[in-house]
This record gives structure tokens, sequence and C-alpha cells, in this order.
């Protein structure tokens, strides 16, 4: 696999003859455009963090809330998902697999890159002007706050898509090859046809439909390098043209709903953070610290992996800005020490499947909102599981890394380890700062980053006297880019799952479930198998909302306890979510890490076992999860 959809090294052997003052207007062009795009990505990330800590400041601090800083910041963060995911395409950094396409020859590997730049170009085309309408549909609705029309939020649907398009029409005159794109277009004309005229056939074969669509059309595309999210969105499309007379524009407020979800905005401000935590001199000092204490033990980073996704889990509210947080800071230094980038990634999203259950989770927040469990059971019941899958993980580390070469590891004597407990004091403390701002009411999840990232920019300027204001530009393009690709996956998977649910497929599969014999163990055994399987395509949210009403009822007939079924739940959909090849968490944590999606395939299959061994462990004893309510 390869986080880069769009790379010019790898899509054409040769590149497309043309003559040079087209070439260099394309050049011009691009460059402009994209320059363009970065200084508003950047300025709406500045504005976004300004923004939200008035608003903490103005409530708390001078107890005069500002009642349109929320309205606000969804309206810009919308613009900055899709101005982010307009770079992500520029700079190839829309998750896709490349496993089977790097064995291609050079020759077939850029006709199977352009066929991939092609697909994207078509969803693109599609995409324009169904969010066109609706974006003009929305122009009727009024803000509550700011008495704005919300076209003005809804129109970075449309115009982020047309840059889109511009992009890659610009990737493939660049980078592909004349005969190359000539054949594509040939092949695209056909399927063109094709669906034309068996649009009428394919509304005949019904249920069949989510099978050729939603598991042919997506592995035929994640398979053959389209990025995940154009390859989730492609099916979703298709499903609903060919085989419905369901609007297009649905499909694109269904996106905006799971690119909009307010927990979301925490993702760009965490991932602006981690980098602000390594710029101030933060990172080093935690770091330093931590290794004083376990760098002499076998796997002893990896195990301050594990444990700072168990303590920080939750705080943000989404499992992706939990990893944007951690990874920046842990992985520099046990790169150094020897660890393969592929091990990492592979752990780090095992972990964020590990703490899907540990308070105060938004998943758990969810399920107990509808399905009527009381949250504080929940948050309590949430606890212990993440425990016991985090020790398996950490017996699956000492396990890979009990021949590991400590010779040139240095012991620190106490007074050296004090000394750097110290210094890092200020660091260690931002993960309670951010915590104890959640806990007191002080901040929303969403909130809370902007906390974190003012206390890091005064930490850095007051304590460690580090910080380099000529960074701060491109670390801002660098945190819009990076939340541009992993938001846009998410608002595809949403849609896709949206065209799922309206499809029957959860009555259907509810009814299928409560059929199964076995009992109370063979209901649970079931519900692991499913939900594993879902959440490989949903994020938490949307599934606990389309299936928790459906499938709780039914649990509580087979004898399984609503809480302890809740926790069994969430952790296979976990296990699901990062799992490759189909994981959308999965790719989360590659683009995260900025590392290669193929390198954690391997790796990540040790991991992922211990997963599921301790969610059968969670499921098999309900105590783990009742025990203490």
């Amino acid at each position: 696999m390869s986080n880069h959809a769009l790379n010019p090294a790898e899509a054409a052997a040769v590149p497309m003859h043309a003559a040079s003052t087209p070439r260099r207007w394309l050049r011009t062009l691009d460059r402009g455009l994209i320059a363009l795009v970065e200084v508003c990505a950047a300025a709406l990330l500045a504005l976004e963090i300004v923004v939200m800590l008035a608003g903490v400041v103005s409530r708390y601090v001078l107890h005069q809330p500002l009642v349109w800083s929320d309205e606000l910041a969804g309206i810009l963060f919308l613009w900055l998902a899709m101005l982010g995911a307009v770079l992500a395409l520029r700079r190839g950094e829309h998750m896709r697999m490349t496993a089977l396409v790097s064995r291609l020859s050079p020759q077939r590997r850029a006709f199977v890159d352009t066929l991939a730049i092609a697909a994207s170009i078509a969803l693109l085309a599609l995409l324009i002007v169904p969010a066109y309408d609706y974006a003009a549909g929305e122009a009727a609705i009024v803000t509550p706050a700011l008495q704005i029309s919300n076209a003005w939020r809804a129109l970075a649907l449309p115009i982020g898509a047309a840059l889109m398009l511009l992009v890659g029409l610009i990737r493939l005159a660049q980078v592909s090859r004349a005969r190359d794109v000539v054949v594509v277009l040939a092949i695209a004309a056909l399927l063109a046809v094709v669906c034309v005229f068996a649009g009428p056939w394919f509304q005949t074969l019904g249920k069949l439909n989510l099978v050729i669509f939603f598991v042919g059309v997506v592995a035929i595309g994640i398979f053959t390098g389209v990025p995940i999210g154009f390859s989730f969105a492609l099916a979703t499309f298709g499903y609903l043209g060919l085989s419905t007379f369901t609007p297009l524009e649905v499909v694109v407020g269904r996106m905006d709903e799971g690119m909009s979800h307010l927990v979301l905005l925490a993702v760009p401000l965490f991932v602006f953070l981690g980098l602000l935590i390594e710029m101030t001199g933060m990172a080093r000092a935690m770091i330093e610290f931590l290794a004083s204490l376990v760098g002499h033990v076998h796997g002893g980073l990896s195990f301050v992996l594990i444990g700072a996704m168990y303590l920080v889990s939750g705080i943000s509210g989404s499992k992706v800005a939990d990893m944007a947080a951690i990874a920046p800071v842990l992985f520099p230094e046990m790169k150094k020490r020897g660890a393969s980038e592929g091990d990492l990634v592979a752990l780090l999203a095992t972990t964020g499947a590990q703490s899907e259950t540990i308070p105060p989770s938004i998943v758990l927040i969810t399920i107990g909102s509808v399905t009527g469990l009381s949250i504080s059971a929940l948050f309590t019941a949430g606890m212990l599981p993440g425990a016991v899958l985090a020790l398996i993980l950490c017996v699956v580390v000492w396990w890979r890394y009990r021949k590991e070469d400590l010779s040139g590891a240095q012991r620190f004597t106490k007074q050296q380890i004090g000394r750097l407990f110290i210094v890092s004091l200020p660091a260690l403390a931002l993960p309670f700062v951010i915590r104890m701002a959640v806990v007191e009411g002080v901040a929303t999840a969403t909130e809370v980053s902007t906390i974190g990232i003012a206390y890091s920019m005064l930490i850095g300027l007051l304590v460690y006297r580090r910080f380099e204001w000529r960074r701060l530009g491109r670390m801002l393009v660098d945190a819009a880019t990076l939340s541009g690709a992993i938001l846009f996956i998410i608002g595809c998977a949403t849609a896709m799952a949206w065209a799922l649910t309206q499809s029957g497929f959860s009555q259907d599969l509810a009814q299928l479930m409560g059929s199964m014999p076995g009992g109370a163990y063979g209901f649970l055994a079931v519900s692991i198998v499913v939900f594993v399987m879902l959440g490989s395509v949903l994020e938490g949210i949307p599934a606990i909302v389309l299936f928790g009403p459906l499938l709780f009822p039914i649990a509580r007939l087979a004898g399984v306890h609503e809480v302890h079924y809740a926790i069994v739940v969430i952790l296979s959909m976990g296990v699901g979510l990062f799992s490759p090849p189909f994981g959308v968490g999965y790719y989360s944590a590659c683009a995260i890490s900025k590392v290669n999606p193929d390198a954690g395939i391997r790796p990540i299959v040790g991991y992922m076992g211990a997963l599921i061994l301790g969610l059968l462990l969670v499921a098999a004893i309900p105590w783990i999860s009742i025990g203490f309510l």
C-alpha cells in the first residue's frame, strides 16, 4: 500500500510529451493554485484556533459566552476539510493500496496509476453538480447565531470538488503518457455507455446490487490503487445512481454530515498540537524522561505508546485525534532506537482499537444516548476491558522485542531520572491539563485541543525557550493537508453507511442475527463477526446510531447484559476499524505516522491476533465489563 495517490514518480515511466510552453503554463497554474489554497487553508486553521480559544476564554474567564463561536467554527471547518483534501490530492496524501500495483512492471504500473487518477477525476466530475445543488438547497437555511445563509458553509463542497478536479486534471496532463490517457478515456466511455443501458437491469437485481457495488466496485477500486475514500464514494454513487431513484445530492449531504461532525473539529487541532509539541521541545523533554525509565527494557518505548494511548484516549472524542497527539511525540525517538516503521504504525493502529472503550469516549456517550443505557455505567465498564487488552498487547511487545540488542542502552541513575523528570514536568503535565479541562467542564472535547495548543505555546516560549516562528505557516499547511485526507475518507464512508442503511441491509442483518442458535454466547459470537466487518467500513458513531436500537433489544432477549454487549460491540468495531485492508482507522494511523501502509501489514497481524484474543476473553467473561457496576 501507499499513501501517495498521485505521485509523479510512480505514475508514469515516461511523461506525456508536450510543447514546452503549455507545460510551463501548467506548472505555473499548478504552483499558483496550490500556493493560494495553502494560504487559505493555513489562515482557516489559525482562525479556527483563535475562534475556539476565544470561546473558551469568554465562557469561563469573562463569563460572557460567545454564542456564535461553535457555529463559526463549524463553517470554517468544512472549508478547511475540503481545502485540506485539495492539498492532499496535490501532494498524493490520500490513502490508497498499492500492494498489487507495486508488483507490476513499470509500463503496466504507469497505466494503472493513470487509471487511478482518471477514476478520481470521474468521481469529482460526478460530485460537482450534486454538491452545487446541495449548496443551493442550503441557501434557504439561516444559521441560528450568525443569521447568515448556510450556503456560505455548504459552498465548500462544490468549490472544493472543483478545485480537486482541476488538480487531478493537471496531474493527469503532467505525469501520464498520452497513449495511457487515450486508453483510459476509451474505457471510461465504454463504462458510461454500459451504465446508461444497464440502469434498468440493475434496478431488477435488488439486494444483489449491494454485493456488486459495495463489495465488487470497492474491492476493484482499492486493489487497483484508487484512493480509499474515492473508492467508497464511487461505489455509493454507482449504487444510488444505477439501482435507485435517490437524488445524488443526498449523498453529498451525508458526506457533509460525516465531515462536519462536531467531534472531528478536534482532528486538525490535535494534528497541529502534535507538530507544536515537537517544535517547542516538549516532545524531546518528555521522551528523554520516559526513556530514562524504560529505555533499557526490551520494547520499552512500545510500552510507553500503549500506556499513552490508554491515558489520553477519549480526551478529544476522536481516535484519529488521539493518535495525532501521541505519534509525533514518540515515533521519532522510537525510530532512532531501531524500531521499524511498520511495527510502529501497526502498534499505533492496534492501540487505537484497544482504547475505544476508555472514557470519556464519544462512542460510549453515543451508544448510551441511542440505547438508553446509563452513560456513567458505560464509563465504569469501559476501563477494565481496555486495561486487559493493553496488558495482552504488552505481552506481544515483550515477545517481539525479547531479543532486542540493549548493549547500547543507557541506564540512568536516580539523580539523573529526577533531573529529567523536573525538566519534563511541564510537558508531562499536558495530558493531565487537557483531561482536567474536560472533566471539570472548562472546555468541550472539541475545544480542549485549543487549550493544549495555548499551553504548549506558553511552555515553549517561557519554559523551554524554543519557538520557531518561521515554521508555523508550514505546520498549519501540513496539519490542514493531513486532516483533509482523513476527513474526506470519513465523509465518503459515512455516505456509504447511509446507502447501506437505506437498502434495508441493517434490518435484514438484525433479523439474521436474532435467529442464530447458541443462546447468549452464540449471539455474542455472531455480533463480534458482524461488527468487525461493519467497523472496517463505518465509523463507530454511524454504526452505533444505525444498528444499536435494532440489536440491543435482541441482546436483552438472548440473555446478554446490555452494558456488557455495548463493550463487546465497541471493541469489535474497533478491531474492524483499524484492520487492513479496508479499515479506515488503519489508513488514518498511517497518514498520521507518515508511514507507507504496506509496511504495517505484516507486523499488525500479530497485534490484531492478540487483540482478538483479548476481545474473546472480554466477551466470554462478563465480569470484566460489569464486575464494578
